[in-house]
């Protein structure tokens, strides 16, 4: 069992950049895959990026790649979403995620979610 706490979701401007960070405590995080899914108002929960339990694989989604970044830092235990120039378009509750099976781009293979923090990109 592992608790997740996400941090660093505020307001940003279009083409600067933000870093989310995904604490995790009871386990490590080299214990599982690790994702980030987003949520918009009135949008289902959809995938945007994980990185497998052997950190050997990263996978994105098509409207994040080349601009979002995840990376697991095992020493700190912590996951990171680095998310650069960002668009209004990726205004969502940002959750961090942990799995121990599965498929590591599928939301119904996560065991363990984090409470979600708020990205709002302005134009």
């Amino acid at each position: 069992q592992v608790h997740l706490v996400e941090s660093g979701g505020g307001l940003v401007q279009a083409g600067t950049s933000l870093r989310l960070s995904c604490a995790a405590s009871g386990r490590t995080v080299s214990d599982f895959a690790m994702g980030w899914f987003r949520q918009a108002p009135g949008k289902e929960r959809e995938f945007v990026t994980s990185i497998n339990l052997n950190g050997e694989k990263t996978y994105y989604a098509d409207p994040v790649k080349g601009r979002f970044a995840i990376s697991r830092d095992s020493a700190k235990n912590i996951v990171n979403l680095q998310m650069n120039n960002p668009k209004p378009e990726d205004t969502a509750t940002y959750y961090c995620a942990a799995s121990e099976w599965g498929s590591v781009t599928t939301i119904t293979s996560y065991d363990y979610w984090g409470q979600g923090t708020q990205v709002t990109v302005s134009s």
